[in-house]
């Protein structure tokens, strides 16, 4: 899979005004996350949380402060470095709560590493994607939101929550 991904549009940007420096920044945040992911790299991932960063997994196992969070992370990262399926990150929309504090909505796809194929096409359009998604978990796409704090200039994880897309009308059009 190529570790840079195709153009994307620009994210939708919501809320409190917010400089332009501030949203460019918050996409290259997340396509470190992508970065790091991609390389299996612990270090990368988990210099972007603050200390008393909470983060919940797609399975829903909640992680509170970055020691549980790195403790996790140095166990489940490494090993996806064999992985024949990444993932890509899209930031989808951004909500300035504050000109500090945004929510980021992102799009997370399995792809293949070989090739970069986004394997949850394979849902589109399926009337019923039930049976597919048990035969293919792994093409089953993420809807991760960060809430990140910006402090000293740097934007870093407060909380997340990275949740599977489970819903058959979201799953199915794509």
């Amino acid at each position: 899979m190529s570790a840079t991904p195709p153009a994307t549009p620009a994210p939708t940007v919501i809320g409190v005004p917010a400089p332009q420096e501030d949203v460019d920044a918050i996409v290259a945040f997340v396509a470190g996350v992508q970065e790091a992911q991609l390389n299996a790299d612990p270090d990368a991932f988990l210099g972007g949380f603050r200390e008393d960063a909470i983060w919940t997994t797609a399975h829903g196992k909640r992680l509170t402060g970055l020691p549980e969070i790195s403790a996790f992370t140095r166990k489940v990262l490494p090993p996806q470095a064999d992985s024949p399926v990444a993932a890509t990150y899209t930031v989808d929309l951004i909500l300035f709560i504050r000109p500090d504090v945004a929510a980021v909505k992102i799009r997370q796809r399995p792809a293949s590493r070989a090739g970069g194929a986004y394997l949850d096409e394979i849902f589109h359009g399926q009337e019923d994607p039930a049976e597919l998604m048990a035969a293919h978990p792994e093409a089953v796409p993420g809807t991760p939101t960060y809430v990140l704090a910006k402090d000293d200039g740097i934007w870093r994880v407060a909380a997340a929550q990275n949740t599977q897309v489970l819903d058959a009308e979201t799953l199915t059009a794509g």
